[in-house]
């Protein structure tokens, strides 16, 4: 199974400050969400949309990481 791509870079990564255990395929959806947080001073009731949509990311990296292991 292939990997899928990086859309973020690494140094769009580090420009953004994540920390390296979140440096991943879903970094892409975290930089925009971390930037809302900020925003919005971590209300709860603010970036669902975002949340949701970094959820589904690490969902599918889990599942991804889970197939592999299986095969191997």
């Amino acid at each position: 199974m292939d990997p899928p791509t990086l859309k973020a870079t690494p140094q769009e990564m580090a420009d953004n400050l994540l920390p390296m255990h979140a440096r991943d395929y879903c970094a892409d959806v975290l930089i925009p969400l971390n930037k809302c947080r900020r925003k919005s001073l971590y209300a709860p009731w603010g970036c669902h949309d975002l949340m949701h949509s970094y959820e589904i990311c690490m969902y599918k990296e889990y599942e991804r990481r889970r197939e592999i292991k299986k095969q191997g």
